[in-house]
């Protein structure tokens, strides 16, 4: 209590998340310092990342410019930082989107069965048939290279592992007693599905949540690489990568490399994070706990 009161309970948490899911720890820890370079990104440098200088063009790293400076005199340190902010950006939307369409869908078809649940995941499984990449390619060239855009578009792609996942978990619920209980207390469709149904199937789709976090990231970065996401002078990793690619060969590798580390680093960190709280929400590993 005496802990608690101090506000030593959340240290003890994390000790005991540390403990239980060494992989969960590291992972929240890392995403944890890409949350505090999003929130107090002003704070961390004195450049601002789309402000051009030309009297400080491709200056190495060292002295002022901590990861140097790229062809147009901007900081690279302040670019990253302020990446940080459009990859959470789009990952974070992007599973919601994916989630309000997968989660719905899924509780339906793995209630009801029958011809709703062929012609809905047929559907899915057309999707998820061609590559991602290439589809997003696709939708995104013809609709435009906007935030939103793409947001929409990976959470559309994205949204049929959220089904599946909510599917599998409903099959195996719906012939449980709490849910004959509900139908003979005469609930509606909607409130069985959401009321009663989707609290308890919710656990594979919020421990999948961070890891599709980590592909929503590496995918819109690949399409800013490809010229197709947010477009430059906005500080996105992708396009920093991009434009980093062309120095490479004459020796300007700190354009690329940087962004590249942080986009390494945050997808480590949400898979690692992912991983763990399947770990945790695993009910044989909760039982063996």
């Amino acid at each position: 209590m005496i802990a608690t009161m101090l506000g030593f309970a959340p240290l003890a948490r994390a000790r005991g998340l540390s403990r239980r899911s060494p992989m969960a720890a590291i992972g929240v820890l890392i995403l944890a310092l890409f949350v505090i370079a999003a929130l107090f990104e002003p704070l961390l440098t004195q450049y601002d990342p789309v402000a051009a200088d030309t009297t400080a063009l491709m200056k190495p790293p060292g002295g002022a410019h901590l990861f140097g400076t790229d062809a147009n005199g901007m900081d690279v340190y302040a670019r990253v930082l302020r990446g940080t902010r459009y990859a959470f950006g789009i990952a974070i939307p992007a599973v919601l989107v994916a989630m309000l369409i997968g989660v719905p869908v899924g509780l339906l078809t793995g209630y009801l069965g029958g011809w709703t649940d062929e012609v809905l995941m047929r559907g899915f499984d057309a999707m998820r048939v061609f590559p991602s990449i290439i589809l997003a390619l696709a939708v995104v060239s013809a609709a435009g290279p906007s935030l939103v855009n793409v947001v929409i578009v990976l959470g559309v792609l994205d949204a049929p592992v959220f089904a599946r996942l909510v599917r599998s978990e409903v099959l195996a619920l719906r012939s449980g007693g709490f849910v004959e209980s509900a139908v003979a207390a005469g609930n509606t469709l909607p409130r069985l599905l959401f009321v009663h149904l989707m609290p308890n199937a919710l656990a594979g789709a919020m421990a999948q949540s961070a890891v599709r976090a980590a592909w929503a990231v590496r995918i819109s970065t690949t399409l800013a690489f490809l010229g197709l996401g947010i477009q430059p002078p906005t500080p996105e990793w992708g396009a920093m990568i991009r434009q980093g690619a062309e120095y490479m060969v004459t020796g300007q590798w700190w354009v690329g490399v940087f962004p590249g580390i942080a986009l390494i680093l945050l997808s480590l960190g949400l898979n690692l994070a992912g991983d763990g709280l399947s770990e945790l929400l695993d009910p044989r590993q909760r039982k063996a706990g």
